[in-house]
Parts: C-alpha cells; sequence; structure tokens
C-alpha cells in the first residue's frame, strides 16, 4: 500500500522475491480503494499508525480491507504500524486509530519507547534455518495473543512477529534488509493460501 513508510523497498523486495521464484503474480502500489479489487494479498507498511489509519477511514481504503478480512479473501502482512492496525486491541485505548482487527492480538505502539527510536537485533524466527537480524524504528510490540495467534519471533522475552492464517505482524522492518525470507515467507502465505482455496 502506497501511503506511508519504506514503499518504494518493500515494492522492490517483493519484485525481487516474485521474480527469484518464477512465480507469474504481480507486485502493485495501492493508492486509492478500487486498487485493492486487483489484489490477492497486501502490504501494509510503517510509518505513523494513526496516520495511516486515517488515510485508509477517508479514502475508503479500511472498508474495502475489512470486506475482503471477512470474505477471508485476502492475505495481509503489516510491518511495524502496519502491525499495530492488524490488531483487534491496543494497549492504550484512549490511540485515535481504527483497527483492521484481522488478527487476534493486543498491540503496544512505540513500546521501546521514542528516545532509542532504531536498533537492530538478530532474532530467531520459525522455520527459519538462521538468525534473521531485524530493524526496528520505533517499534510496536505484541503484547497479547489469543485463538490461533501464533507467535513466530521474540526479541529476548518480547513478541515481535505473528501469524493467524493468512496474515502477518511484525514489529520491525524486512524491507530495509537486503534479506528477502520473509517478503518469501509470504509470498509462500498468499500462494498456499490459492491451493487451500483449490
Amino acid at each position: 500500500m502506497s501511503l506511508q513508510g519504506a514503499v518504494s523497498e518493500h515494492f522492490s523486495s517483493m519484485k525481487r522475491v516474485l521474480q527469484k521464484e518464477k512465480n507469474n503474480g504481480h507486485a502493485i502500489l495501492v493508492r486509492q480503494a478500487r486498487d485493492i479489487d486487483a489484489c490477492d494479498a497486501l502490504i501494509l507498511p510503517g510509518g505513523e499508525s494513526t496516520t495511516i489509519s486515517r488515510i485508509l477511514v477517508k479514502s475508503g481504503m479500511h472498508e474495502v480491507i475489512c470486506d475482503r478480512i471477512n470474505q477471508k479473501t485476502i492475505a495481509l502482512m503489516g510491518t511495524c504500524a502496519g502491525c499495530v492496525l492488524l490488531g483487534k486491541e491496543l494497549t492504550d485505548s484512549s490511540a485515535d486509530v481504527t483497527l483492521l482487527q484481522a488478527m487476534d492480538m493486543q498491540v503496544e505502539r512505540n513500546a521501546f519507547g521514542r528516545q532509542k527510536e532504531s536498533f537492530e537485533r538478530k532474532i530467531q524466527i520459525k522455520g527459519f534455518d538462521s538468525p534473521y537480524n531485524a530493524v526496528f524504528i520505533r517499534a510496536p510490540l505484541i503484547t497479547k495473543l489469543w485463538g490461533n495467534c501464533e507467535i513466530l519471533a521474540t526479541a529476548g522475552k518480547e513478541i515481535v512477529m505473528a501469524r493467524q492464517d493468512h496474515y502477518l505482524a511484525l514489529s520491525f522492518h524486512p524491507e530495509l534488509t537486503d534479506d528477502l525470507r520473509i517478503h518469501q515467507y509470504f509470498l509462500q502465505m498468499i500462494s498456499s493460501r490459492f491451493h487451500d482455496r483449490e
């Protein structure tokens, strides 16, 4: 979604993965609600969750995405602010953020504090053969999970990556590294969704 954050980096990463996997899918920049009709999956980028939420609601994209979530016809990956939007609850109930409520999780915004704005940490992701160097920028944390939402990675004791069905939430920014494994993982999620429907 071409809203805020490192959109061009996500776009480039997905194009590289599609080419590497010889997949006949296409990556496009989503700028308005009608663009979503052509999509089987969306990446919700980082940025500022309040601002992105307002843009989604005002443009009509929030309603379209929620309809697709209810119909179970779209895969979603949310990074940083996108992770916040995928949750069903925020620890700060006063926050002016309209959530997509795709995943059974509670999220805390800017959990590492504004002073420690960015850092990198090696994390072990479930199913990955080697550690992943994750880039955190004013990162949120996943503070609680329920239902069939599962932990995929932690930074120490903190949950920084989770999956539920065809939805993927990350506290960090995979688009800011040359490691394409998370975008490859998301592509596999999209492909398996189609396989499950057959």
